[in-house]
């Protein structure tokens, strides 16, 4: 589709983000979309790494607001978004994710699942789904702590504080902090790095490392149980309308 450009060169598929004239916004068909490629690279022998990006300037601001208005009328979260996040989180495929601007969001989210992140010198990251009424998600409550500690990922996440590019490489979100007009070519250099060893040790020492990730995908089932829940916070409900009509 064109809003999530798929391509294969080299071992990698490159998964870019290109709907920039909605701040790179995630609809349910491009999780789908990008949780098929997922798929793809773990069954595809061409496939050794995978690489996610935005465009110059913009990573993504996170989910559509016109799907989280369908979420908030159904009173169920998206099935897609959850089908994105599981699929993230059981792949043994190594994934990269080069980052440039505005990274809000699901899009924040998504790098709690990546193995090796690179962003630019302007990358700016928030996770503030509880200002706007909505528990964390993608399985955040339970990975966000484990890899940035409790303190880090409260403040990102409940405190909704922004997080620079030097922040997130100072927490150990993201690993390499680089100028604006390198960082895909460092995301890309540091995918095909992985896609050059062998496979299998790449994969087996991936899942050894994670664990078990029923636990994580149990997680994400239970967050999107806790969004069902909030909704019936008036509060809560409230924060989502406002947030859903920003302009």
């Amino acid at each position: 589709m064109d809003d999530l450009v798929s391509e294969i060169a080299d071992g990698v598929q490159i998964l870019r983000i290109d709907r920039v004239s909605e701040q790179n916004a995630l609809t349910s068909e491009m999780c789908e979309a990008a949780a098929d490629a997922l798929a793809f690279s773990e069954g595809s022998s061409r496939v050794r790494a995978v690489l996610i990006t935005g465009v110059p300037g913009l990573f993504s601001v996170g989910l559509d607001p016109d799907d989280l208005a369908g979420f908030s009328d159904s009173g169920i979260f998206g099935e897609s978004v959850l089908r994105l996040f599981k699929t993230l989180a059981t792949v043994d495929v190594p994934i990269v994710a080069a980052v440039d601007g505005v990274v809000a969001g699901t899009g924040a989210a998504l790098l709690f699942h990546c193995d090796h992140v690179v962003a630019s010198e302007w990358a700016s990251i928030t996770l503030a789904q509880t200002e706007h009424g909505m528990p964390p998600e993608g399985g955040l409550s339970l990975i966000a702590p484990r890899q940035i500690g409790y303190q880090a990922a409260f403040a990102l996440i409940v405190m909704g504080e922004a997080a620079s590019a030097q922040d997130a490489l100072r927490i150990g979100l993201v690993n390499r902090v680089v100028p604006p007009e390198d960082v895909e070519t460092a995301g890309l250099e540091a995918a095909r790095t992985l896609a050059t060893k062998p496979p299998e040790a790449i994969r087996l020492a991936r899942r050894m490392m994670r664990g078990d990730t029923r636990e994580i995908t149990a997680r994400i089932d239970q967050e999107a149980g806790a969004f069902t829940d909030l909704l019936r916070s008036p509060a809560a409900f409230d924060a989502l309308a406002d947030y859903i009509r920003r302009p």
